[in-house]
């Protein structure tokens, strides 16, 4: 078992340093001392393997504890263990004789300067051991050699000539030892170009004192080794320089696991930064959903107790309702937003490609958004060339493009500012551009301006509103579409130009069947059995449904609606999902289990706040025929209805 001894006046720190050396799998004795006394008489009481010392200890420093060590014991390795070492005072104890140090921060490096260091003393003790076996038996020496891992190597320290090099060296090198036995030149021709000037100047310094360094060789094969070489001087015993030899071994193992390690931390290092940098964009972006998401809610929630505590006149009562109205389809709109950007993440967001006129898309994109610019005095140009050949794509996915860039255009541009959007043909390609004369893009932002959680101002205090998402979806719209997107921009008030390249084709899909032109908005004759938990929902579904002439059985449960089915018989299943002890789901695969005359083939929607795509796909693994959002127009509701009617005939 090893023994060491250990300078170190915290009990706690060398219990820490004792469990490092045990898990690193090191068997070793450790020896506790606090004092100058009691470290100078177990250095000369003792034989140790290796010292490991703190340097600042009270009235004693690591300064005094090295000179002690080397004039008492010399030749055993001294590693500083400290909390307080700087870089300077490291390098100067590594220059007065100590044979590494460790940071009490980075004790991880422990194990390994310890097996570096044991290796180091072994190897000295290996030449002291050689420099006697040249002197009593030349014999004993080639044995050793011979049997050595490591290439040795003595050279005459008059002439410049090779006398000995061990059999390894032909295994290592991958050359013949006669040729530098022949010229030690060919030695030098093996090293790397990078490294031989170093290497010759180093060598220089081995008739005064030991010289390690470290150097690569280029095998005949063309591999690249590297070696680690201690040289030192051999002398008689009155001093006289005989020989230079050096032990030389071979780490290109040790140095590549030691740049894969280098290579794992600096990936570590980049990716903890891009994912601490996520997760500020993503927590910057969630307050801002969080703003973006409240801020419509407080004039909807204050008109609304205006509304039912205050008697307000006509004109009064219409303005707050329009402004009810528009803030609620503002947090409609900003809810989207998010599931488009969840559906688009998943993958789950479908087209329905049709044959689409662009140009008829664009003037209906601008006609959405004209208020918007008149309320701001912002003129919109318009170039639209004729004739321009029809893409293949999904023209309501398509408005949203357009929409989202002129609106984006009408945020960033001042009053009475210039937005100019032009479609013109390419041939193949229908480009169209839309440019402002806003307040620009930074050229540091312009990278980022299609990514997800970005946005070039998301402090308190930034001017414009928005969740950010709109050219995130924009982009992804584009690609799904096979086309591309890119946004120029001079720099901060110099305006924004988006160009967006669609590819013209004469094959297009086959439209869907549009029912629209035989739909009325009369549900009468029509029973439908409502299921919501949620009462206020329940009674506003109710009378919509009443409104448009349908008889309509609210229930507030499932195990309700099982038992209105057991008297009745409605036509449609209008039910929530999201509900206490039985959901929509469940509600709907216990219906379709009953007979057909109990109503088991019962037309259903599912209306509910689960908007997703998947959850889209589960209502209609239930059995549902149809899966409508929350908040749902009435129109859009009543039309649904009409439509499974129309179906089932």
């Amino acid at each position: 078992m090893l023994k060491f001894l250990l300078l170190e006046d915290s009990p706690l720190d060398a219990d820490v340093t004792l469990a490092t050396l045990i898990d690193g799998g090191i068997d070793c004795e450790l020896w506790q001392v606090d004092t100058r006394d009691e470290f100078v008489t177990a250095l000369e009481g003792d034989r140790f393997d290796l010292i490991l010392a703190d340097y600042a200890l009270p009235g004693f420093d690591g300064a005094s504890a090295l000179n002690i060590a080397r004039s008492i014991c010399p030749d055993v390795p001294f590693i500083f263990v400290s909390g307080s070492l700087g870089e300077e005072l490291a390098i100067e104890s590594i220059k007065q004789g100590a044979t590494d140090y460790v940071l009490k921060q980075r004790l991880e490096r422990l194990v390994t300067c310890v097996y570096r260091a044991l290796r180091e003393a072994q190897g000295e003790r290996d030449r002291q051991r050689m420099v006697r076996a040249v002197r009593e038996s030349e014999a004993r020496f080639r044995c050793f050699a011979k049997n050595s891992r490591d290439v040795i190597w003595i050279t005459d320290a008059r002439e410049y000539r090779l006398i000995y090099v061990s059999p390894s060296y032909e295994e290592v090198w991958g050359r013949s030892a006669d040729e530098i036995y022949r010229d030690l030149n060919n030695f030098l021709d093996s090293l790397h170009p990078e490294d031989r000037d170093r290497v010759c100047t180093s060598w220089q310094q081995c008739n005064q004192e030991v010289v390690i360094q470290e150097y690569r060789v280029i095998r005949p094969d063309g591999a690249t080794i590297w070696i680690r070489d201690r040289g030192f001087p051999i002398r008689d015993e009155a001093g006289n320089l005989l020989y230079i030899g050096g032990i030389a071994e071979n780490i290109t193992e040790r140095k590549q696991a030691e740049a894969e390690r280098e290579q794992l931390l600096e990936r570590e290092r980049t990716a903890r930064e891009e994912a601490e940098e996520a997760n500020r964009i993503k927590d910057e972006f969630l307050a801002i959903v969080s703003h973006e998401l409240r801020s419509p809610l407080n004039p909807i929630v204050g008109w609304t107790t205006l509304l039912q505590t205050q008697k307000l006149d006509r004109d009064r009562t219409d303005r707050a309702l329009n402004i009810i109205a528009r803030n609620a389809k503002l947090q409609a709109e900003l809810i989207e937003d998010l599931l488009d950007v969840s559906r688009i993440l998943r993958g789950k967001l479908s087209l329905n490609l049709t044959k689409v006129d662009l140009a008829r898309i664009i003037q209906a994109a601008i006609d959405t958004v004209r208020l918007a610019a008149e309320s701001k005095s912002i003129q919109i140009q318009t170039t639209l060339e004729p004739n321009i050949s029809m893409v293949s794509g999904d023209s309501n996915r398509l408005q949203q493009v357009f929409w989202n860039l002129l609106s984006n255009a009408i945020k960033f541009t001042p009053a009475e500012g210039l937005i100019e959007i032009c479609l013109e043909n390419l041939g193949s390609t229908a480009r169209v551009t839309v440019s402002d004369t806003g307040k620009g893009i930074d050229p540091n932002f312009l990278p980022h301006i299609f990514d997800y959680f970005r946005q070039e101002n998301g402090a308190t205090t930034r001017q414009f509103g928005g969740l950010g998402l709109g050219l995130a979806i924009v982009y992804n719209l584009v690609q799904l579409h096979d086309g591309t997107i890119k946004a120029d921009s001079l720099g901060e008030g110099q305006g924004a130009t988006f160009t967006v390249e669609l590819s013209c084709t004469n094959s297009f899909p086959q439209p869907e069947p549009n029912l629209k032109s035989e739909l009325t908005e009369d549900l009468s004759g029509i029973e439908i059995l409502v299921v919501e938990d949620n009462r206020d929902t329940r009674e506003m579904i109710t009378f919509l449904l009443e409104q448009y002439g349908a008889r309509a059985i609210a229930v507030d449960s499932a195990r309700a609606a099982l038992n209105t089915l057991t008297h009745s018989q409605p036509d449609i299943l209008l039910s929530d999902i999201a509900m206490p002890e039985i959901d929509g789901y469940m509600l709907l695969r216990q219906v379709r289990a009953l007979p057909p005359e109990r109503g088991g083939n019962i037309r259903a929607i599912a209306l509910t706040a689960f908007a997703g795509e998947i959850d889209y796909q589960q209502a209609m693994s239930a059995g549902f025929q149809q899966h409508l959002a929350k908040p749902v127009e009435p129109a859009k509701l009543v039309k649904a209805i009409i439509s499974l009617t129309m179906n089932n005939e």
